[in-house]
C-alpha cells in the first residue's frame, strides 16, 4: 500500500484538501479522528486519563472534555508529556490497523503530529498543506471559537513552518479558496496513482 502523508498547522485546512482527495474514492485516515476513537466512553485511556486529572476532565455524558484537557496539557508541558506516552502508541496502532483494511489505490494519512511523531515512519510521501501564521490564527479562532493566545501556544507546539516545509515531498499552498485547491489536489491525485501503481510493480519483481 503506497501512504501518503498529509500534514500542516492548525488551522491550515487539512480537512478542505482531505476531503478533495476523499471525493476521488480515496481512503483518508485522520489521525485526529483517531485520537478521539481511543479515548471514548469505555476505552482504557479514557479511565487513565480521567484518574490521572479527575472527574471534572469528564462531560455530564461520559466523554472526555477535549477542551478543558488541551488547556491542561499545553499550560504545562510534564502533563502533555504524559498525554503523548499515553495516546501516541495507541494512536498508532489503530492507524496502522485502518491502513491494513484499506482497499483504495492508494491511502492518505492525514495528521497534524505527522511529523512530530513517528507517524511518518506509516507513510512514504509527505504532502504539507501550507499557510502563513496569520491565517491559521484567524481561521481556528473563527472555527473553534478558541482564544488567539491558546492558538498561538498550539502553533508554538507543533513543529515550525520552515522545518514542516523542509519536509515535504508536496506542498499545497492553501491561503486561497478551495476551488483554487481542486487543480492541484487533481495533480497530486494523478502522481499518486502512478506513484501506487509503480509500488505495486516493485512489490512483484
Amino acid at each position: 500500500m503506497f501512504v501518503v502523508g498529509l500534514t500542516g498547522g492548525i488551522g491550515s485546512g487539512k480537512s478542505a484538501v482531505s476531503r478533495l482527495f476523499e471525493q476521488r474514492a480515496v481512503t483518508v485516515i485522520d489521525a485526529d479522528q483517531v485520537a478521539r476513537d481511543v479515548v471514548e466512553p469505555g476505552e482504557p485511556a479514557l479511565e487513565k486519563i480521567a484518574r490521572r486529572f479527575g472527574s471534572e476532565i469528564l462531560l455530564t455524558d461520559g466523554h472526555l472534555d477535549r477542551k478543558a484537557l488541551r488547556k491542561i496539557v499545553f499550560e504545562t508541558p510534564k502533563q502533555r508529556d504524559w498525554l503523548e506516552q499515553l495516546l501516541h502508541p495507541l494512536i498508532r496502532d489503530r492507524i496502522l490497523l485502518k491502513l491494513d483494511q484499506s482497499s483504495s489505490e492508494y491511502a492518505i494519512l492525514t495528521s497534524p503530529l505527522l511529523l512530530e511523531t513517528d507517524q511518518h515512519l506509516l507513510v512514504n510521501h509527505v504532502v504539507v498543506v501550507d499557510v502563513d501564521e496569520a491565517t491559521q490564527i484567524s481561521r481556528t479562532v473563527a472555527r473553534d471559537s478558541t482564544d488567539t493566545e491558546q492558538v498561538k501556544a498550539i502553533i508554538a507546539a507543533q513543529i515550525n513552518r520552515d522545518q514542516r516545509i523542509a519536509k515535504a515531498d508536496d506542498l499545497i499552498d492553501n491561503s486561497g479558496t478551495v476551488d483554487a485547491l481542486k487543480p492541484r489536489v487533481e495533480q497530486l491525485h494523478k502522481k499518486f496513482l502512478e506513484k501506487a501503481q509503480q509500488e505495486r510493480e516493485s512489490d512483484l519483481d
